[in-house]
């Protein structure tokens, strides 16, 4: 008996091999996303402005990418001790203002360098609210817990969200021609907007992506909320999926997003990361010592056959350790 409707998933063309280049930006699902792909040792950096969630914000962090950016002491403000960018999350944020900034500015410095190169831009989007700083006129990603009066909240026209993604889209094949846009929605409840509204949030954010040209959408929010659709798939918030749910959605993106030739690599990158989270019985047997000893000689052969592959930290540890 089948249990569940089918989804018809695209393969992503080309797929992603470990020689790719992969930028990840949007919302908190992205980190999830960022961790499996780390894990399995893809190349790949990560929100240079932290998590953000609506498509104004995730454009305007790709155009200072792009532009590469410079922020100064004018773009921050103070605020219960913090200094802050209304376009960047709080990890930016600093009780020194200098470090605040070289926080933002070696981000983007480095980001950008790596936009350079990349091969895809994988953007996930959130939520199409977001709020409208009144006095300042214009959209934040961040407001750091400023006073509520301070802003307006709007939901966003689907036309203004299209807008903005082509413009953005335009601009990133101007600044590197090979990019691949991969296009995901949030499985993340955004209860605190209401369930009305959070489905009309995402609906709208869907309907502007499946409008845009020449861009690869992958179903992460279609596969936790139509296939899994059951709550024993989320945290106790009920609003963020669980690892059983990312794990899932995460194997979808390998059957359909990753080359089919780096699931041997793979397989042995696995191997590594639990054996770098072994718990040993008495780490001074000779047991032991010859377990560390087989992972060092496995790290080294597999730098050898895949000198693509950034295997330091593994080597450090397993050799470190013996």
């Amino acid at each position: 008996m089948n249990f569940h409707l089918d989804i018809n998933i695209p393969f992503l063309t080309p797929r992603i091999n470990h020689q790719s280049k992969i930028l990840l930006i949007g919302s908190c699902f992205t980190e999830h996303m960022t961790r499996f792909l780390n894990r399995a040792k893809f190349e790949t950096v990560q929100n240079p402005h932290g998590i953000i969630f609506n498509p104004l914000s995730v454009c305007k962090s790709l155009s200072d990418l792009i532009e590469k950016k410079v922020y100064n002491e004018e773009d921050l403000f103070y605020l219960n001790e913090y200094w802050h960018s209304w376009y960047h999350h709080s990890d930016f944020s600093d009780m020194d203002k200098a470090e605040a900034l070289k926080k933002m500015n070696t981000s983007i410095a480095e980001q950008h360098q790596f936009l350079q190169s990349a091969d895809y831009v994988l953007i996930t989007l959130g939520s199409a609210f977001a709020y409208r700083h009144i006095e300042l006129d214009k959209f934040v990603g961040n407001n750091h817990r400023a006073p509520a009066q301070w802003f307006e909240r709007t939901l966003l026209d689907i036309a203004l969200i299209r807008n903005e993604l082509e413009t953005i889209q335009h601009q990133l094949k101007i600044f590197n021609p090979k990019i691949k846009l991969v296009f995901t929605v949030s499985p993340v409840r955004h209860s605190r907007d209401g369930v009305i509204e959070n489905n009309r949030s995402k609906a709208r954010l869907l309907e502007a992506v499946h409008s845009l040209k020449e861009v690869y959408y992958f179903p992460a929010y279609e596969l936790v909320i139509d296939i899994l659709r059951d709550y024993r798939f989320y945290d106790l918030d009920m609003v963020h999926p669980n690892y059983q749910a990312t794990a899932f959605v995460w194997e979808k993106f390998v059957e359909h997003c990753i080359d089919p030739a780096c699931l041997p690599i793979m397989k042995k990158m696995e191997q590594l990361y639990k054996a770098m989270h072994h718990i040993s019985k008495d780490t001074r047997s000779l047991a032991h010592q010859k377990f560390l000893d087989e992972h060092f000689e496995l790290c080294k052969s597999l730098m050898e056959e895949y000198p693509y592959l950034d295997l330091q930290d593994e080597m450090i540890f397993f050799g470190s350790k013996a």
